[in-house]
């Protein structure tokens, strides 16, 4: 759906510059759209919502796991895997065991060696899935850091959610509207959720594409933005200390592959 390479993301400001203890540390990857690609402390590689759009330059990357959010093809394209036969896939869905119905929610909670895969029940819409169907929102854990990929949600987040997502260090969501929530309800959400450490926009429009909104919204009157246009790549050092709440960091697209 997203299209240009002129995007941005936003992230947690006072991470990125402080040095990690022991040199481990993090390293997330925004590939345009809801495709992201974390490399964990001990080199894991944990790829969200792949896509094979064209103005993003229909990324190649590496990954032990992968996982898709719905079933919407800017979120499930596998093949830009290059080793997909050999990686773990989740999906966040599963077809209905009743026939003509939608696709229902498939409720994951296991470890692939060290890492913690787990999905907690949302919708792409704010009619209870009645117009886009039903989304999954994954939590990762890894080597004592926890991210949060929120999908297509399109609609406010209600207690229940919040508890169910837990305490979170990275947290990616959607601010376009359109097909998912916008920025002023993503800006709730980030409230709600409270990341330690970062909050990443995703799915908005940018120069070149105005189907869905920009992200202004989203960092209109938020404490802590810093822009980062020169790359695509944030460093989370595991002992890096939080600002005083989320600050949001802007990431740029680069067409570079994740085969390093």
């Amino acid at each position: 759906m997203l299209r240009t390479f002129a995007a941005v993301a936003f992230v947690v400001l006072a991470v990125s510059t402080l040095p990690a203890q022991d040199g481990k540390k993090a390293t997330l990857r925004w590939y345009g759209q809801s495709f992201f690609v974390l490399e964990t402390p001990s080199g894991k590689r944990i790829a969200f919502d792949p896509h094979a759009i064209a103005e993003f330059g229909r990324p190649i990357v590496k990954a032990d796991i992968v996982t898709c959010s719905h079933y919407h093809g800017d979120h499930t394209q596998t093949e830009q895997i290059e080793n997909a036969k050999a990686a773990r896939i989740f999906q966040g869905l599963k077809p209905s065991a009743k026939k003509g119905r939608p696709p229902e929610w498939n409720t994951i909670d296991e470890k692939v060696g060290q890492v913690r895969v787990r999905t907690v029940p949302s919708f792409h819409d704010p009619d209870g899935g009645m117009t886009r169907g039903r989304n999954a929102i994954f939590v990762i854990e890894a080597d004592g850091l926890t991210v949060c990929h929120m999908g297509d949600i399109g609609h406010d987040l209600a207690p229940e959610t919040v508890k169910a997502i837990g305490p979170v260090d990275v947290l990616m969501i959607p601010v376009g509207g359109i097909y998912t929530i916008n920025g002023e309800q993503a800006r709730k959400a980030v409230a709600k959720i409270k990341p330690r450490l970062f909050a990443l926009p995703m799915h908005y429009g940018v120069p070149g594409y105005d189907e869905l909104l920009p992200a202004d919204e989203f960092v209109d009157g938020v404490r802590n933005v810093k822009k980062m246009p020169d790359t695509n790549e944030l460093v989370i050092p595991l002992d890096a200390k939080p600002a005083d709440g989320p600050t949001f960091v802007l990431l740029g697209y680069e067409k570079k592959d994740d085969k390093k």
